[in-house]
């Protein structure tokens, strides 16, 4: 029998569970509060944030399920003429203390059309305040290993998309050390629907796993005053990203969507100084360097 839009449904309300028991388990102080909302349109869904845990300082684990009619604007943008829509997925951004842990964003989402037009999106990306290297193998290399027991194509292309996703075109940029991106994924190349969605869990479940392990790997590393005012220089360049070009936070306001929710993956501080300069040959300088698109990191 066909999955369902509920079964999707309550498969990403577990993992939502699992993460967020999984993350207090490697914080080892901070516990979710959880904060349920309904949306006017149709559907609600449940946000959980921890907040100055040993060593997460802001973490959002947001689960949804929203439907309802679709305005003119969004047929528009979906290239669409259905009536109405039905979406749920798990969006997450922890923000740590140490500047030596990594922030990490990962998104899994499913979307449906009354017209029976569907798709899977998502994608898990790291961004390093200080770039180390094997830091970066471990990570790429546990998403090839996901991508490589569905499709071998899948980590080449979702490795460069989300290169090209999650660049900062002012700043020339890439946001952190990428990760994937992919989007409207549905029958593949002999992949079934059940497949792209066990696919989907897979990287779900894979999140506490890898981030756990870069925790541990960096929660007890020293840092001066100075490294802390780059943590926040780098705070500013997310920032940046996710109000200026972040498609799902546009579309999540465009939708009238829940602004808290949305907003969660922005961190409670961040700086921003005129003409900020590093120090040639620098640790700074070196995180730089590394910000660019096509590096093979595995």
């Amino acid at each position: 029998m066909s999955i369902s839009r509920n079964d999707i449904k309550d498969a990403y309300q577990q993992i939502q569970n699992h993460i967020c028991t999984q993350i207090e388990r490697a914080d080892g102080k901070g516990r979710f509060v959880s904060d349920h909302w309904t949306r006017e349109g149709g559907g609600g869904g449940h946000t959980r944030i921890l907040s100055h845990g040993a060593v997460l300082e802001k973490a959002g684990v947001n689960f949804s399920a929203v439907e309802g009619k679709l305005d003119e604007r969004l047929k528009k943008h979906l290239k669409t003429d259905a009536d109405a829509f039905f979406a749920t997925g798990v969006s997450i951004v922890m923000h740590p203390s140490n500047p030596h842990v990594p922030i990490i964003h990962m998104n899994i989402r499913y979307f449906e059309l009354d017209n029976g037009i569907y798709w899977f999106g998502g994608g898990i990306d790291l961004t390093p305040h200080y770039v180390v290297e094997d830091d970066a193998k471990f990570f790429h290399s546990s998403l090839k290993t996901v991508c490589d027991k569905y499709d071998g194509s899948f980590y080449p292309k979702f490795k460069t998309w989300a290169d090209d996703y999650f660049f900062i075109p002012h700043r020339n940029e890439t946001r952190g050390i990428g990760g994937i991106f992919y989007d409207q994924l549905k029958e593949h190349e002999g992949l079934s629907k059940e497949e792209i969605f066990s696919f989907s869990k897979d990287l779900g479940m894979l999140f506490p796993t890898v981030y756990s392990e870069l925790i541990e790997r960096n929660r007890n590393r020293s840092f001066s005053e100075s490294e802390k005012e780059w943590q926040y220089v780098r705070r500013g360049r997310y920032v940046e990203f996710n109000l200026v070009y972040d498609r799902g936070t546009k579309f999540g306001l465009e939708s009238n969507g829940r602004t808290e929710s949305i907003l969660m993956s922005l961190p409670e501080q961040a700086k921003w100084f005129y003409n900020y300069q590093v120090n040639k040959d620098s640790n700074e300088q070196h995180t730089l360097d590394l910000l660019k698109k096509g590096i093979n990191w595995i």
